[in-house]
Order: structure tokens, then C-alpha cells, then sequence
């Protein structure tokens, strides 16, 4: 079997799904920038999957949260929909399942650290959910979304208002303390930064962070201390 056929093989795997038609993987698979360099390897780019899964998400998340929370109000339900369809939030759930490593992209778009960019691993989440829909309906997406994406919603928007949530839980329980976001390392080219960024109360570390903003790193270490203070006993809600 071909090393990519393998690949596929071993993300079906990892989804529980087995595709009838691959080639809808494959695509949901393919950045632009590597359907540009192989126009003859590939049917398309990820684009109109991306469409139809953000579309699909948007319907089955809607849904579920519906029946979920009977008595939540219109906008907590959209606030709550939100958190868990975000770009950072479905970037974090694509990485989950380890689907940035199955990504084609081009050779100028994988030197500028396209793996690991947010934009396009979430993209990519959506185009897989547009793929399944196709090639197994609605049922099979549904039970994707639910098990992958919908899963700990409490986590997901924990981390969504991960920021806001830590700084309540600091001046409840730690009148007087005060916050400190600290860069602790930078790489990259100007276009392409990849930030590091600890999240520290008075002298002692809480969290760290990395992302390709320094906002999406300082929404990952204040996540990572919310779960640390957790387990500390202290309650975060």
C-alpha cells in the first residue's frame, strides 16, 4: 500500500470512520497552496468543504446545546456555541486527533509553519466534517461532531473565556494579586511568530502557552493555570 493511502488508512483509524469514497478525504485534506503546486494529484482544495462542514457544525452544535440546556437563554446559547466553534477552540480539537500531521500543503506554506497555524488546522476540521457529511451523512457527522468537538463542554468553555474566567477566580480568592502575562520565548520570521507566554501570580508560575498570536498563547496559559488551580481545589467555573 502507498505511504498516503496508509495515512488515510491510519486517520479513519484514529476517527472511527471508513470512508467509501477517500477521495473526499483526501480533498478535505488538501490546503490551496498544495493543490496549486499539484493541480493533477488532487480534485480540489478544502475550500467548499470547509463551507459545508462550518455549516453542518453549526446545525449539529446548535442542536445538541438546544436540547443540552432546556432552560439556557437564546443569547447563553449562543455565547456557549461560540466557545466551542471558535477558531482556537476547533484547532485545539483538530490537534486532539492529530490532524495537522495529515495535512498536504504546499512547500511555501509548510516553511512558513502552516502546520501549526490555527487558521488552517481548524479549516481543516471543518472540511473533514464537510467530508464525512457527504460521504456518510448526516448521522455520521453528527456522531463526530458530538464525540470530538462537543465532548467536556465545560473544559472547551473554559478555555474560550479562559482569560476572564482566571482573572474573576484571582481577585476572589486572591485579593490583592495581581496577574503577570510574560513572553518567555519568540521565534520565528516577522510573518510567521511563534509566541511562548507564561502566566505567573506574585512569584510562582501558573500556566504556559504557545501559539502563533500572543493572544491565543495568553488564552492557553491562563487555561492551563485555570486547570491547575483546579486541581488545587480551588473552584473555577
Amino acid at each position: 500500500m502507498r505511504s498516503d493511502e496508509s495515512k488515510l488508512c491510519r486517520l479513519e483509524e484514529t476517527i472511527g470512520i471508513r470512508f467509501r469514497n477517500r477521495s473526499l478525504l483526501l480533498q478535505a485534506l488538501s490546503h490551496s497552496s498544495y493543490v496549486n503546486e499539484h493541480k493533477a494529484a488532487v480534485s480540489g482544495s478544502n475550500e467548499r468543504l470547509e463551507f459545508l462542514g462550518d455549516a453542518v457544525l453549526e446545525l449539529v452544535s446548535s442542536r445538541h446545546l438546544y436540547l443540552a440546556y432546556p432552560s439556557l437563554p437564546e443569547g447563553d446559547l449562543t455565547k456557549l456555541r461560540a466557545s466551542l466553534v471558535c477558531e482556537p477552540t476547533l484547532a485545539m480539537c483538530a490537534r486532539q486527533i492529530g490532524l495537522p500531521a495529515y495535512l498536504l500543503l504546499g512547500k511555501g506554506e509548510e516553511s512558513t509553519g502552516g502546520r501549526r497555524r490555527n487558521s488552517i488546522v481548524s479549516d481543516a476540521l471543518e472540511a473533514l466534517i464537510g467530508a464525512i457529511y457527504l460521504d456518510r451523512g448526516i448521522d455520521e457527522a453528527d456522531a463526530f461532531i458530538k464525540k470530538f468537538i462537543l465532548n467536556d463542554i465545560e473544559h472547551k468553555k473554559l478555555f474560550y473565556d479562559s482569560k476572564t474566567i482566571l482573572q474573576e477566580v484571582i481577585q476572589r480568592d486572591f485579593p490583592g494579586e495581581a496577574l503577570v502575562y510574560r513572553v518567555t520565548a519568540e521565534e520565528g520570521p516577522s510573518h510567521d511568530k511563534h509566541f511562548e507566554i507564561e502566566v505567573s501570580l506574585g512569584s510562582q508560575a501558573l500556566g504556559k502557552g504557545c501559539a502563533g498570536t500572543k493572544k491565543g498563547a495568553e488564552m492557553e496559559a491562563a487555561y492551563k493555570a485555570l486547570i491547575e488551580l483546579k486541581q488545587r481545589g480551588i473552584h473555577v467555573s
